[in-house]
């Protein structure tokens, strides 16, 4: 893996916590955007850590932008005292991050949740990402954020102004430029750890859906959880679904 980045972090809960987790967020976003899984984290009595990846929010930037190199910041990441994250969260970007993570080490976390992750894009999704993407750095204010987001929480639209604002466009526009082949499912199937994919609704908008979905669920490790009526972002579309479906597969 390339050389890692050290990553700023933010948490919830308390730090002696008995359970562990790690909350890894999307293209464009930064880790105060995971504030929903964090603060239920903490309501369900576990220590939870956000990052920022590199190139977002305030975390370190970089030239090397590809799925390894957010994967190597990750997979360095670990609690405070050195052992294992008994849960690592990934959205879109960071569900990739995180696969790839416990796929090269079983023993980094003792199990995953992947909202609609990034496993796999094609060239016509990646171009809509790409698409999305320069949208927000067009106009990074909370109004245009609300605008395009009219039912989210007011946290979630000016926290996501924020990390606009924060993120490095390059950075942004790098993570496209150097994925041409966007691809983990090799190490979806080596994951090793129970892991449960939160889908959105393809009949919305999601990049878990069909082959990509069928091919990552022949791992028996994997399940799923579809949220109706949500899109890329299912934690700020149907939060309290999103939510529900999290707590229903946490480690006892």
């Amino acid at each position: 893996m390339p050389t890692p980045l050290v990553l700023p972090r933010i948490a919830w809960g308390s730090p002696s916590a008995s359970r562990r987790a790690l909350l890894v967020h999307g293209l464009g976003s930064n880790g105060a955007l995971m504030w929903r899984f964090g603060a239920a984290l903490a309501d369900a009595g576990w220590h939870a850590v956000a990052v920022d990846l590199r190139g977002h929010g305030v975390a370190p930037r970089a030239l090397d932008y590809t799925i390894a190199a957010y994967a190597a910041d990750v997979a360095a990441t670990r609690p405070d005292d050195g052992g294992a994250w008994d849960l690592a969260v990934g959205h879109s970007l960071g569900g990739a991050a995180v696969v790839v993570a416990s796929a090269a080490d079983p023993e980094w976390t003792r199990s995953l949740v992947l909202v609609d992750p990034g496993l796999f894009l094609t060239d016509d999704e990646r171009e809509w990402v790409r698409e999305g993407q320069e949208a927000s750095f067009a106009d990074p204010s909370h109004e245009a954020a609300r605008r395009a987001n009219p039912h989210w929480h007011e946290q979630d639209v000016e926290l996501k102004a924020t990390a606009t604002s924060q993120a490095s466009r390059w950075a942004i526009e790098q993570t496209s430029a150097q994925n041409t082949e966007w691809d983990v499912r090799a190490d979806a199937a080596r994951v090793a750890v129970p892991t449960h994919v939160i889908a959105a609704d393809p009949a919305v908008y999601s990049i878990f859906r069909g082959e990509v979905s069928e091919a990552v669920l022949a791992n028996p490790r994997f399940s799923m959880t579809v949220i109706a009526g949500a899109g890329h972002s299912p934690h700020r579309d149907k939060p309290d679904a999103t939510i529900a479906a999290l707590r229903a597969v946490l480690p006892r």
